[in-house]
């Protein structure tokens, strides 16, 4: 028979034991990084605050547009938090299984140019469009399907003109252009591009015969002060469901959502470039450089976080919009893509 002192101190080492493995476990889960994915371009914005707090529990990754999705998808996908397209989350992501929607974080970036005497375009006239040619940059995405959508709001009639096809007086004409192609004198009434694009197109013209100027707000003229949902922010739901050091980080990464519209109004384009190019995937063509981003730049590129519990509405919306123009560009989404706080 073990004497009483032996087994008491036993227990005492078992015990020992047992909160030594406790806190080996609790200062893992406080050791644990979270990994932050953004395509490059607008949408990488909204990280900037994020990324210059310098919170070690991040790992942030600007990453090719293009292969945005494959840190989503997968048996184990490499993003904890991730910024994509509205489009290409509700047809990955849509069911809400192994992520949820925290917000929308951009709001549209599309801008209308001219070089002719054209009337700058709004909702009151938009119909003057008609008989008119608009070149498209990304006809076939999310730009050309939103203009698409725009149109069919104001029940206007259009007709995409490909091959040097023939153009429609009762119709709006659309052709895809290539951004480069963009110019005065390529001979389309209007163009439509994204920022920094649009912005860099005026700069560059600015001294030709037939300069090109805004003439126009595609988000003003979707949603008025709103724009449209142009990119989210999903999370992991087994981070959205997990300890308190997750939901802590859930929280986090909220509080700099929320802050990363009013924080980019207040910090420099060397700034924003400095922290992205920090984290931007080595050898990668950035977006943004010190030519073509500016206070401008960033404001038209519209940073501003709606939580899923407001925007819920919105993104429904736009993406039933989309379908309607295209029904493989987007899907619907259950309620469980929308996160709850």
């Amino acid at each position: 028979m073990k004497h009483p002192v032996s087994l008491a101190l036993g227990a005492v080492f078992l015990g020992a034991a047992a909160l030594g493995l406790a806190a080996c476990k609790q200062d893992a889960d406080t050791d644990k990084t979270y990994s932050v994915y953004a395509p490059d371009g607008a949408p990488a914005l909204a990280l900037v605050n994020a990324i210059e707090d310098k919170a070690e529990k991040f790992e942030y990754h600007v990453v090719d547009s293009s292969t945005i999705q494959t840190y989503v998808t997968g048996e184990e996908p490499a993003a904890d938090f991730c910024i994509l397209p509205l489009n290409a989350a509700s047809k990955v992501l849509g069911t809400g299984t192994t992520y949820q929607m925290l917000g929308t974080v951009t709001n549209g970036n599309l801008f209308f140019l001219s070089a002719e005497e054209n009337e700058d375009l709004t909702k009151d006239n938009l119909s003057t469009l008609v008989g008119k040619s608009v070149g498209v940059v990304q006809l076939p995405n999310v730009p050309g399907l939103t203009l698409q959508a725009v149109l069919n709001k104001y029940d206007i009639d259009y007709q995409i003109v490909e091959n040097d096809g023939e153009k429609a007086a009762d119709k709006v004409n659309l052709i895809a252009f290539d951004p480069a192609n963009v110019t005065p004198a390529r001979g389309c009434d209007y163009y439509l591009c994204p920022e920094p694009a649009a912005s860099t197109k005026i700069k560059g013209t600015a001294s030709a015969q037939k300069p090109f100027r805004m003439a126009g707000d595609l988000q003003a003229l979707y949603g008025g002060d709103e724009g449209y949902p142009q990119a989210v922010l999903v999370a992991k739901k087994s981070v959205l469901e997990g300890d308190k050091n997750d939901k802590d980080v859930v929280k986090t990464m909220l509080s700099y959502m929320k802050e990363s519209g009013a924080y980019l109004k207040t910090v420099t384009p060397e700034t924003v470039l400095s922290a992205l190019d920090g984290v931007r995937t080595e050898g990668l063509s950035a977006s943004f450089n010190a030519n073509n981003l500016t206070n401008e730049v960033i404001a038209n590129c519209s940073v501003r976080f709606s939580p899923s519990s407001e925007c819920k509405e919105r993104v429904n919306a736009f993406l039933e919009e989309l379908i309607a123009v295209n029904e493989s560009a987007a899907k619907a989404v259950s309620d469980d893509f929308f996160y709850n706080a």
